[in-house]
């Protein structure tokens, strides 16, 4: 292994050991190559990450090595990181890294990090989200294609729901995401209920295409909506994160006029970079905006009132919650006696 190196990032010294262990074998990308990748891209991925509590996906041998997710802060973190306190959904918590610096994201890749997972909340009110993130995730026999027309159909539901605007982003495989900043004044069941309300809205409009079934055996050929990531303590790759892919791709944010066009395997750690440098960080703006979940949660209200849709099933480490539906996959519940 070559001698550790000392990398300026933008302002700070950080320590990188090991530089030439390769991380992505099929493409032969080192540890060197993802810290740089992060420096390239640093305002991106600070914008994406700042005050706000972070898990990281560790591979400190790269992707055919073991993996994990830390969330709380690692021991000998340096001081000027700071932390947030986060609660569980089971009551437990933790201080969690909470970056303020691009330094901050560069130190983590030195460990191995190469998704960094933020929640939707910043350290100074980490119990009522500022974002609402919708997660369009290709089921078998779907694909990228499928989703770009999902997320066509979600802008409109956005905009006519309140005038929501949201911020598209590959996820890094065969998904999208779409980010849409809100006031922090809700908690994070008000925000899921939001998300479950535009989820459902989305399968009325393309039953064909979309889904919000929990279960995967009800979901078939369709995009499934995960409301469940608006769920506390789950979380998304952040913008600009590398994902653990042979192709090193990464999160890329997306202008609307370009999510027909754009395909998840043109956005990697070795492309990216230019594209940051030609254009800069194309979602720069998210954070000057603001919007109110009102019409959303008024949708919901009615589609319990008029229509007896109520909640949907939490993931299945979640205590029970009040309100849920019995969480049970449909093919074991109907073999279950009668009372």
């Amino acid at each position: 292994m070559a001698q550790a190196l000392e990398l300026e990032v933008a302002g700070r010294t950080v320590r990188l050991s090991s530089p030439d262990k390769v991380f992505f074998p099929e493409r032969g990308f080192t540890k060197l190559d993802l810290a740089r990748y992060y420096i390239a891209v640093g305002p991106g991925i600070l914008r994406a990450l700042r005050e706000r509590p972070t898990t990281l996906e560790r591979y400190p041998d790269g992707i055919e090595g073991e993996w994990f997710f830390q969330k709380r802060a690692p021991k000998g973190m340096p001081d000027w990181i700071p932390t947030a306190h986060i609660t569980f959904p089971s009551g437990r918590s933790a201080d969690e890294m909470c970056p303020t610096e691009e330094a901050a994201v560069v130190w983590a890749a030195q460990y191995g990090t190469l998704t960094f997972h933020p929640w939707p909340v910043r350290a100074g009110d980490v119990d009522h989200p500022d974002e609402l993130r919708i997660d369009l995730d290709p089921q078998p026999g779907t694909d990228y294609t499928d989703a770009v027309r999902a997320a066509h159909e979600l802008r409109a539901v956005l905009d006519e729901f309140g005038g929501l605007r949201g911020w598209p982003k590959t996820s890094g495989g065969r998904g999208l995401h779409v980010f849409v900043p809100i006031e922090p004044r809700w908690t994070f069941t008000q925000v899921r209920r939001a998300a479950i309300a535009v989820g459902r809205e989305l399968e009325r409009r393309m039953p064909e295409q979309v889904t919000i079934k929990w279960w995967k055996e009800e979901r078939g050929a369709r995009i499934f909506v995960d409301y469940n990531q608006t769920a506390r303590d789950r979380t998304i790759a952040s913008a600009y994160s590398v994902r653990p892919r042979p192709e090193a791709t990464v999160s890329a944010p997306l202008r609307w006029t370009e999510v027909d066009s754009a395909r998840p395997r043109d956005f990697d750690l070795a492309t990216m970079p230019a594209r940051f440098a030609e254009l800069g960080d194309v979602h720069a703006d998210m954070d000057d905006h603001a919007h109110s979940l009102d019409a959303l949660l008024e949708l919901a209200r009615r589609d319990e009132h008029d229509h007896g849709l109520g909640d949907l099933p939490y993931p299945p480490e979640y205590p029970k919650m009040p309100g849920e539906p019995k969480r049970v996959q449909p093919s074991r519940a109907r073999k279950d006696p009668a009372p």
